[in-house]
């Protein structure tokens, strides 16, 4: 399980944090957020198997997108034989599958309002009948539902119960877009590859593709990734790290296009404007921008001092020295970088040796 769930962003641990805190001292319902794609499956897989309770049964999942709307009694909660044309048998629902265990309600947003009502009860109460009979049954069962919507803005266009989803949310769990844990693509990445191309084991991309992997857009996530990594895996050949060529052309015209936009684009922008607004001053900024533009190219190539300075166009002894002056604590003049794009802002290269210095051309 901890195989599927990888990631050592910031954001991503305190995700993981929280589901096993709920998992093991909690056992209420539990509705997992976030966009398609972003693993939450994976995080109803991993409440169950660390649910702590002693006769613990299965793990049904039931995806609420094929639910049919006329068969969805029986799918929920199953049905006599008789109840209705080509009932020949009786038949278990989903709460009965998952007594003593868990119910993972995929895209519970697409539940239609007279369904979410007729649910009430057995969430509530965990009792129900089944199509056909008079009986109420009974089921124990820990509830995980996951969706992509905003449920509560759902809510007020008139499209979802908020009864239902109290019931629904007793704990709540948003999972990021990858677009937001940048960090763990590469570690993803490799991980895919492992999966699809078992030998070598410790085969990895080359530079080049883990720029391209780095500054592509995945708007499906985790999913789109591994989709990426598995047509380049086929593509692969040899012994060697996974090079360009193994990239499929419509991929590497996707990276080509995204490299040419201008960076400085509205998020961008937005991040200066909230910091002008909280008063931070230029010099702050440019600070800042320096330092997180550092700790980026570190990250993306695993502490590889020579590859980030190559990456920030500074030679390798100025990363270095920079890094050093951080960790002893020396000024934040000292540390500053010179800009000879904007002279105005720049240090004094002499007065201060442990700038970082551009490569000469």
């Amino acid at each position: 399980m901890k195989e599927n769930l990888i990631g050592e962003s910031r954001s991503w641990r305190q995700v993981m944090r929280q589901a096993v805190e709920l998992a093991r001292f909690s056992s209420g319902s539990l509705l997992v957020t976030g966009e398609s794609g972003t693993g939450k499956e994976m995080v109803a897989r991993l409440v169950h198997t660390l649910d702590a309770r002693p006769a613990k049964g299965k793990l049904v999942v039931l995806d609420c997108t094929t639910v049919v709307p006329e068969l969805s009694g029986s799918e929920f909660f199953g049905h006599e034989r008789g109840a209705f044309t080509n009932a020949v048998a009786q038949r278990d629902g989903a709460f009965a599958l998952a007594h003593q265990g868990s119910l993972f309600l995929d895209e519970v947003g697409e539940l239609s309002l007279g369904l979410q009502a007729e649910l009430l009860r057995v969430v509530q109460e965990r009792t129900y009948k089944r199509v056909g009979s008079n009986t109420w049954q009974q089921a124990d069962f820990r509830l995980v539902c996951a969706t992509n919507r905003d449920l509560q803005a759902e809510e007020a266009k008139g499209n979802f119960r908020l009864d239902f989803f109290h019931r629904i949310a007793s704990s709540r769990c948003h999972l990021p877009p990858l677009r937001e844990r940048r960090e763990d693509i590469l570690p993803l990445a490799r991980h895919f590859l492992r999966q699809a191309v078992k030998d070598p084991p410790e085969l990895d991309f080359a530079p080049e593709v883990q720029e391209l992997l780095l500054t592509r857009d995945y708007p499906g996530n985790i999913r789109e990734l591994r989709q990426l990594v598995l047509r380049i895996a086929h593509r692969h050949a040899g012994p060697g790290p996974v090079t360009v060529g193994a990239v499929p052309p419509d991929d590497r015209l996707a990276a080509v296009s995204l490299l040419k936009r201008d960076w400085r684009d509205e998020s961008f922008q937005n991040a200066l404007r909230r910091a002008l607004a909280a008063g931070v001053g230029l010099q702050d900024i440019k600070d800042q921008t320096v330092e997180a533009a550092i700790e980026i190219a570190l990250r993306d190539v695993m502490g590889n001092n020579q590859r980030a300075a190559a990456k920030l166009g500074v030679t390798d002894r100025a990363l270095q020295m920079r890094r050093a002056s951080r960790r002893g604590g020396i000024g934040s003049a000292a540390a500053r970088v010179s800009s000879p794009e904007s002279p105005g802002l720049s240090t004094d290269r002499e007065t201060h040796p442990t700038s970082l210095k551009p490569v000469s051309a």
